[in-house]
């Protein structure tokens, strides 16, 4: 397991959400609750399409988690320390997208 990503992979990060409404979307919706991809599609006005695509790239920089990835239906979707970091740092710079 890696440790701790490093202050370059934490602006990497940055960046590729900063590029991205639906990631920085996503991210948000999942900021204070666990929400499924269609609860997440409601309240951001994305399509489908467009929260599945954010979702997985968020699971890979392990931003987000899926707290039940056995399900084929049904899934919900947490946010981790990481993501919750992420979002910080974007408040703080007052990023708004």
């Amino acid at each position: 397991m890696k440790s701790k990503p490093t202050e370059d992979e934490i602006w990497a990060i940055i960046g590729l959400i900063k590029i991205s409404k639906a990631r920085y979307r996503t991210l948000q919706c999942l900021r204070n609750e666990n929400l499924m991809p269609t609860e997440i599609s409601k309240r951001t006005r994305l399509t489908p399409a467009q929260v599945s695509l954010a979702l997985r790239d968020l699971k890979k920089l392990k931003i987000v988690r899926c707290m039940n990835e056995n399900v084929r239906k049904g899934r919900i979707y947490h946010c981790t320390q990481l993501g919750e970091h992420i979002m910080e740092i974007l408040d703080e710079t007052g990023y708004s997208p």
